[in-house]
């Protein structure tokens, strides 16, 4: 095992060797890696695990000490294990080249094997390896929140308590049902937006005009339509996004030879705003990850028609952004996507996927359970998470419109301890 210092932790590497297919514990193997993260001077002492769980899909666990604001925190009581799940970051990575040597089919079965029920499973074979039968907590930010819910639904034997930020997920709600709150709340984050930089209506609707006039390639590769411009909303359920974007917008027109055109830095810009190409696990399982009997059929896609003020036309008024969605046509314009055009579109269209949430062992839960719902959130629908906490037994919900999505990562000390107080009073 690899170890590192830094101030105010050691970091060590480990590595588990688990199988691809829980299933058939004797065909292929993946490696799954993760960080344990400790206190100086507590290298040997018997502390209690904290497991850490990604938002995503798709997304390695933090580097320390970027994006992990939390983290000083937890080490004053924990030994940290940052999880990158399977076929993220050192995980067995998955992404076009590593999927190349394998036929559609085979594809679609792999990144089946990528949601999160594998990843509890997981979860499970490394505490058996590093702590017998003892007891971890699990703190799941986001789509690890998600994971953290499986976890209680699945194996809460292995659990000493959950904590959750910002991803109680929709327990029984349609992907379809889910889509449409969503639309609803990237809506209101768009009118939030537009009412602090009004002057970015227009600018945003003068990029689409030439987006619509002329064929923009980006620096990476592939097309940059107005639809993939509206994407940049992605940013709007952050701290910081409402400026990402203003910022971004200010650089985007330069003079050219030819006349006005979109200039390099915000072509980059554009580029950098979003992890498509970087982290493709995020695009095709992104709405399977909801799925329980039935086929998504790109639910964005089809739930986008009954919102036509989301339509890029510029013509019409003010021009909205859209937010977490994944849609059919990026496999085409997104470069590193194309090759998983074809898994995409098998992903999309498969209707086993398995179920999720044991809602009766949920209404028996007896693990102690404690969330952070934030009141505007728009990736993950409020209402949805309250009816989750109000069927997870004994579960404790913290409401705040302090924060948005990233309160863990901007605000961590504030965010983990508010919820390690609840855990500790039982209130």
């Amino acid at each position: 095992m690899t170890t590192h210092r830094l101030p105010g932790m050691v970091l060590c590497d480990r590595s588990f060797s688990l199988p691809l297919d829980h299933d058939a514990p004797g065909a292929e193997r993946i490696e799954v890696f993760a960080r344990e993260v400790v206190q100086p001077g507590k290298e040997e002492a018997d502390l209690p695990w904290l497991l850490f769980l990604q938002g995503g899909p798709g997304f390695e666990s933090p580097r320390p000490p970027a994006g992990a604001a939390w983290l000083p925190l937890a080490l004053k009581e924990y030994r940290v294990l940052l999880l990158d799940q399977r076929g993220t970051g050192r995980s067995s990575r998955l992404d076009a080249t590593t999927l190349a040597r394998f036929a559609p089919k085979e594809q679609a079965r792999r990144l089946g094997l990528h949601r999160l029920d594998s990843i509890v499973r997981d979860c499970e074979a490394i505490r058996r390896e590093l702590i017998g039968e003892g007891r971890w907590t699990v703190l799941g930010q986001s789509y690890g929140g998600f994971c953290a819910t499986h976890y209680l639904s699945a194996f809460p034997e292995g659990l000493a308590a959950v904590l959750i930020t910002g991803g109680l997920p929709p327990l029984t709600a349609h992907v379809d049902d889910v889509y449409r709150r969503t639309y609803v709340r990237c809506r209101e984050k768009n009118e939030a937006y537009y009412a602090r930089y009004p002057g970015d209506e227009e600018l945003v609707r003068a990029v689409v005009r030439h987006l619509g006039e002329r064929e923009v390639i980006l620096p990476g590769g592939g097309r940059l339509s107005p639809e993939r411009f509206q994407q940049l909303g992605l940013a709007f359920g952050m701290s910081d996004g409402f400026e990402a974007v203003h910022y971004l917008l200010e650089s985007a027109f330069a003079d050219g030879p030819e006349g006005r055109e979109l200039s390099y830095n915000f072509l980059v810009g554009y580029e950098r705003a979003l992890g498509f190409s970087t982290n493709p696990l995020f695009c095709v399982l992104h709405e399977p990850i909801y799925c329980q009997g039935y086929a998504p059929r790109w639910s964005a896609q089809r739930v986008r028609a009954e919102f036509e003020e989301f339509a890029p036309d510029a013509a019409r008024g003010r021009v909205l952004f859209t937010g977490e969605m994944v849609y059919p046509w990026m496999m085409r314009e997104v470069e590193r996507l194309a090759p998983l055009a074809d898994v995409a579109e098998l992903l999309a269209q498969r209707a086993d996927w398995p179920e999720l949430y044991d809602l009766g062992r949920l209404a028996r839960n007896d693990v102690p359970v404690v969330a952070a719902v934030y009141y505007d959130d728009m990736y993950v629908e409020r209402e949805l998470s309250l009816e989750a906490a109000r069927a997870i037994r004994g579960a404790r919900v913290w409401i705040t419109n302090e924060f948005e999505h990233d309160g863990l990562r901007v605000a961590g000390d504030r965010v983990l301890g508010r919820l390690l107080e609840m855990l500790r009073n039982g209130a």
